[in-house]
């Protein structure tokens, strides 16, 4: 891996997978901005104060201008962006005919509005560099979940998303894989067993049952698969949707 290579931004980095995503590809030798919504955030006015290595920048991936103000900061800053992990994310969990325009365009927006928007904006550092990569977090919830009709549709988009991409961008030497994890210990996860009514442990151990490998996944399992698709010897894998869900039936 090379200088030029080294600059990554992490779409949701300030907790759960995204932090563990940071926290791995720091360890393996890159420049690491975070682009989040959480109170540990930089606002704009801020962003000068942000440590190379180890900048937090709140930055809405579903506001167009922010996006871009925010990766011109990173290029300008820290170098040329030329690792791309879109992993912003919200629930509005909702039966179909409860479901409102607005929790349906929320999560829409970040998840996949988001990611077209920051895939959009590092692209020509990337094309530049004739080296990128670009992952997309979606979810085993792409192949249905009863009351996430907007979050199923988002992560099966990030699916059509990343093979397009992949098509369009291979040429210049960037690769566009996705990850489509299961059950992952988050706050997300405990938020939707509070919602369900059940006790997180309970369903965690009910989860863990139907599982081949006999446990739940945690952050640094996604974090460890990150780091295989952005090293230089996975330059022939693209295009992928890699389901991290501990068995072949997700």
């Amino acid at each position: 891996m090379t200088g030029e290579h080294r600059v990554a931004i992490v779409t949701g980095g300030a907790r759960g997978i995204g932090q563990a995503v940071a926290h791995r590809l720091r360890a393996d030798g890159f420049v690491v901005a975070s682009f989040d919504l959480g109170e540990h955030a930089l606002p704009a006015s801020q962003w000068s104060a942000a440590a190379a290595g180890t900048a937090s920048l709140r930055v809405d991936v579903a506001d167009e201008q922010a996006v871009t103000a925010g990766v011109e900061w990173v290029a300008e800053t820290l170098g040329a962006p030329t690792v791309l992990i879109n992993n912003a994310g919200v629930t509005r969990d909702n039966l179909l005919f409860k479901m409102s325009a607005g929790q349906w365009d929320d999560v829409i927006g970040v998840h996949l509005r988001g990611a077209f928007l920051m895939s959009r904006a590092v692209q020509k550092f990337m094309v530049d560099a004739k080296w990128g990569r670009i992952v997309n977090m979606s979810s085993t919830s792409a192949l249905g979940n009863r009351g996430q009709v907007n979050y199923s549709a988002a992560k099966a988009g990030l699916q059509g998303l990343t093979k397009t991409l992949a098509i369009e961008l291979g040429k210049f030497g960037v690769t566009v894989n996705a990850i489509a994890p299961g059950f992952i210990e988050t706050e997300m996860v405990i938020a939707t067993a509070e919602r369900m009514g059940i006790p997180y442990e309970e369903f965690k151990a009910a989860s863990a049952a139907r599982i081949p490998v006999a446990r739940v996944g945690v952050p640094d399992d996604v974090a460890a698969t990150v780091s295989f698709f952005v090293r230089d010897e996975a330059s022939y894998v693209s295009g992928q949707v890699l389901y991290l869900a501990g068995g072949p039936r997700v």
